[in-house]
């Protein structure tokens, strides 16, 4: 097996560095599969340190990292309060009596009670009062209202037990029809299937937000690892050409690659995880009570929302270390 010293090298000093750092990955100046394979252990070598892969790329990762932890920390804060909001609408349900025709409404109020609270499944029925619904009606009519002197349906609060199904307001609906005519029931099926669906869209649009961002950062490591590769095209050439196995050459930017991936992860991940942590707890440091509300109520991260930022941070640094050693192992073959 030809040794490297014995190799004549360019009296250069560009040539003279680069095959001293052919000789720190060959100890004792072995050229063979062997000693490639077997005995180097020096970290990163084969890579120069001052390229795209160094600090640019730690940048674009860390950034990546961050907009997968937002996407999927609001994906899941949107999931809980929307998961609230139907839980809510759907136990919660009103029986609507309207006036008219000589009805007296309030023995038809009292009669609706009573067929809701003897409907297996409804845990509390309770009517509004004439001062309730007025209240109810202030945003549009204003104050002062006299409920009994206008056409205003009147309304019967119904609450669901837990463990009540799509029977229970069956069951009620029939038995109003029945006994309360003028009575109608509303389960806000319409509401519910609304939020569900919104729920649905969002995390639609997350996945997709997700997949732009692997996809992006996968070109952007592609194309760092074809820099890395043209940098040290030269030492890579040498050693294909000594008899270095591919897998020693690719593992040594595979690794590099790993540790820019887990620097650039464990960066955005945690200014993801800051963020939602700020957002949920500074209201209460500040002194405005609760966290920020929104449109769609208050939003917060559980347990689960944080553990898959962490995981979107991990899975990063591994699709970059996996990346580059395919990279590595395509640009190899193209070297005759």
């Amino acid at each position: 097996m030809t040794e490297v010293h014995q190799i004549s090298a360019p009296d250069s000093a560009a040539q003279n560095g680069l095959w001293a750092r052919i000789r720190a990955l060959l100890p004792g100046g072995r050229t063979g599969e062997a000693g490639v394979g077997r005995h180097s252990r020096t970290p990163h070598a084969i890579v120069p340190s001052a390229t795209v892969t160094g600090g640019a790329l730690v940048a674009v990762v860390a950034i990546m990292t961050f907009l997968a932890g937002i996407t999927i920390g609001s994906v899941a804060a949107v999931r809980s309060v929307a998961s609230e909001w139907t839980s809510d609408i759907a136990r919660e349900t009103t029986i609507q009596v309207k006036p008219g025709g000589g009805l007296d409404v309030e023995a038809a109020l009292a009669k609706a009670v009573n067929v809701a609270k003897a409907t297996s499944g409804v845990a509390e029925a309770r009517a509004l009062d004439a001062k309730e619904t007025a209240r109810l009606l202030e945003p549009w009519l204003g104050t002062g209202l006299d409920v009994s002197s206008l056409p205003v349906p009147r309304l019967v609060a119904v609450t669901l037990a837990p463990d009540a199904g799509p029977e229970t307001a069956e069951t009620l609906r029939a038995a109003l029809a029945e006994q309360v005519p003028s009575a109608s029931f509303d389960d806000h099926r319409q509401w519910t299937q609304r939020l569900s669906t919104t729920a649905r869209v969002v995390v639609a649009i997350g996945l997709a937000v997700l997949g732009l961002v692997a996809a992006a950062t996968v070109l952007c490591v592609v194309f760092a690892t074809r820099a890395a590769v043209d940098a040290a095209r030269p030492i890579v050439e040498v050693l294909h050409f000594v008899g270095a196995r591919d897998g020693f050459i690719a593992a040594e930017f595979q690794h590099h690659f790993l540790a820019v991936g887990l620097k650039g992860g464990a960066l955005g991940g945690g200014i993801a995880i800051a963020v939602f942590f700020l957002a949920s707890t500074l209201p209460h440091w500040i002194g405005t009570g609760t966290p920020a509300d929104t449109l769609v109520g208050v939003m917060t991260l559980d347990l689960r929302g944080y553990g898959g930022i962490l995981g979107a941070s991990v899975l990063v640094a591994l699709v970059t270390a996996v990346t580059s050693r395919i990279t590595v192992y395509r640009t190899l073959r193209g070297i005759s």
